[in-house]
């Protein structure tokens, strides 16, 4: 049980891009190679009677994929994740960006 961060760490190694879109592609001479962004994070504890417990988390965002044909190589955006990050983004921004004005005015 001492071990038990370590054993964590070692079963979580595999989370990453692999659990989102898988392992690169080769489809009629272009590889695909898939990019995401994803994390992870696991705790727990015990009380002075030796009652424990734990538990654990992720998250993943499908970024896009880079597409390698010969020598040419560029990057394709998941267009739905673009916009599901940029969205909130905008808004944010805009509601930030309209009180620096509102108290620049005062």
């Amino acid at each position: 049980m001492a071990n038990l961060a370590l054993e964590l760490a070692q079963q979580s190694a595999s989370i990453g891009v692999t659990s989102v879109y898988g392992e690169q592609q080769d489809v009629d001479g272009i590889r695909l190679i898939p990019v995401a962004l994803a994390g992870h994070g696991f705790g727990g504890g015990s009380d002075e009677a030796g009652n424990g417990g734990g538990g654990g988390g992720g998250w993943s965002i499908p970024v896009g994929a880079y597409i390698r044909k010969g020598d040419d190589l560029r990057f394709e955006p998941n267009l739905v994740s673009l916009l599901a990050v940029a969205i909130p983004f905008v808004w944010v921004a805009g509601r930030a960006l309209s009180r620096v004005i509102r108290a620049l005015k005062k």
